[in-house]
């Protein structure tokens, strides 16, 4: 009996003694927990629920794109590759004779072509599409492809390679177009659309926005290139070059050039002519056959903080005028070297691309106001632009200074008269042609013993061509008289 109160005992005081060092814990360590079960609800983990706010509105681009689709064209084109005949080859030469003149009867060497593939943007009902330079440079052939799938064969206007811009013609009226936009109005972050024929995808389009402004990557060849792209991240494939960058009503705000990529696909970033430079470009080429650029004659550099501290400008702003030649239209302002441009008729220009964008919208002759910093103090100067000759006046073209029209020639004359290679005068105007005494039906096959087929052949010689020497034309008449005349471009 003694035993089972003594175990009773123990068992009481160690109950007592848990009863304590739960409590004594719970207090310790713990602090109090609320449990809320509400109805059947399922337990959520690490979740918020913010409340109700004002919904984003994004843009409606569906008008936008089924307006674009309709005046971006599908460009393809030929381009004559380096044959296996010809000098090019001497043991054709000597197998077949110079040209393959000797080959087997019935054999015809057909020439082979490269093909390219390039998008185009119609401006106008007339059928003038504009593109990108690079997209028909040196073609032999362009087809245009409608969204319609109408194909037309389309003539060169004008190209520009200094802005990679282009303008071609398709004979066809009542077309749909694209009307020009403001590039300059456009904002970072605001939407915009690439419409084109990536991978020959025809009437693709793509979303995305402005990532930046006035963007030089250093791409496009020329002897006086233009940068200024407005850089997009709207995904551009190639195929797409030529094709058009629209904001969020429709407008052609660009046209698409190049991409940022390291495998030659869409990583992440785009390029497009701003409509401010290619709208210009297309008029001048359409007005007077070539570009008329205006230059302020300077060299500049864009001011960084090294240059600041360099030159002691104070603040790292404008673009930093490194020289102003001395016949320049800068330099017969007022403007000197170390000055800092700032502005040009009251826009503000913070680096080399932004300049050269405003100066690019003007002709020579035109007069700006151009804001300057000098020593601390703010300038103001009225410049009188001037042309790539150093005038005022506006360039004409070499080629249409001719006053011809031109045509290819026949098979059946290449054979009677045995040429490879010329191009016919079809008909004359007031020019040089006319004034030297060519003939309607003459067959120009060099100029300045460098051979030409194609109008384009004869402008690019033109253009190479210094107007203080006298050009050289040969050729042959259909009745076989070979024959030579001489002029100057420019008296």
């Amino acid at each position: 009996m003694d035993s089972i109160k003594k175990i009773a005992k123990t068992l009481a005081i160690a109950f007592a003694g848990a009863i304590i060092a739960i409590f004594l814990y719970s207090k310790i360590n713990h602090a109090p927990r609320e449990v809320f079960v509400q109805g059947t609800s399922p337990v959520q983990l690490a979740n918020y629920n913010a409340p109700p706010g004002p919904q984003v509105q994004l843009p409606d681009l569906t008008q936008a794109a089924e307006k674009s689709v309709h005046a971006v064209v599908h460009i393809t084109t030929k381009v004559k590759a380096q044959g296996f005949g010809g000098n090019e080859n001497p043991l054709f030469d000597f197998f077949f004779g110079p040209k393959g003149n000797n080959l087997p009867k019935g054999y015809n060497q057909e020439p082979e072509y490269n093909v390219g593939s390039g998008s185009g943007v119609i401006i106008s009902s007339e059928g003038y599409i504009v593109t990108n330079n690079h997209v028909i440079d040196g073609a032999d052939n362009i087809e245009v492809i409608l969204n319609d799938n109408r194909k037309f064969t389309a003539k060169v206007i004008g190209r520009d390679p200094n802005t990679d811009i282009a303008l071609v013609k398709i004979d066809a009226r009542d077309l749909p177009y694209l009307s020009w936009g403001n590039s300059e109005t456009l904002k970072l972050g605001e939407w915009v659309l690439a419409v084109g024929n990536p991978f020959s995808l025809n009437s693709t389009v793509t979303a995305g926005i402005v990532s930046a402004k006035s963007r030089s990557i250093g791409i496009i060849g020329g002897q006086l290139p233009l940068e200024s792209f407005i850089q997009t991240d709207a995904a551009v494939n190639p195929g797409n070059s030529g094709g058009a960058l629209v904001n969020a009503v429709g407008e052609l705000v660009g046209i698409n050039a190049a991409i940022a990529s390291r495998t030659g696909s869409y990583s992440g970033y785009s390029f497009a002519v701003p409509a401010s430079i290619a709208r210009k470009v297309v008029d001048d080429l359409k007005k007077y056959g070539e570009v008329q650029r205006a230059l302020l004659g300077v060299e500049i550099k864009d001011v960084d903080d090294n240059l600041a501290k360099e030159e002691h400008l104070g603040k790292i702003e404008g673009v930093f005028i490194r020289k102003a030649a001395e016949d320049g239209a800068a330099r017969q302002s007022g403007i000197k070297s170390g000055d800092v441009i700032l502005s040009v008729n009251g826009n503000q220009v913070n680096t080399v691309a932004q300049l050269q964008e405003q100066i690019a919208k003007y002709r020579p002759g035109d007069q700006i106001t151009v804001g300057v910093k000098r020593d601390g103090s703010m300038k103001q100067f009225n410049v009188v632009l001037r042309n790539t000759k150093g005038g005022t006046s506006i360039v004409k073209e070499s080629f249409s200074v001719l006053g011809a029209e031109f045509g290819p020639i026949n098979e059946k004359d290449k054979e009677r008269l045995k040429i490879d290679y010329g191009i016919q005068v079809l008909n004359l105007t007031k020019g040089k042609l006319k004034e030297a005494g060519v003939k309607v039906g003459f067959i120009i096959t060099d100029i300045n013993k460098i051979a030409v087929s194609s109008v384009e052949d004869i402008k690019r010689v033109l253009s190479q061509a210094s107007n203080k020497k006298p050009v050289l034309v040969e050729g042959i008449y259909p009745g076989g008289e070979w024959t030579y005349y001489v002029f100057k471009v420019e008296e």
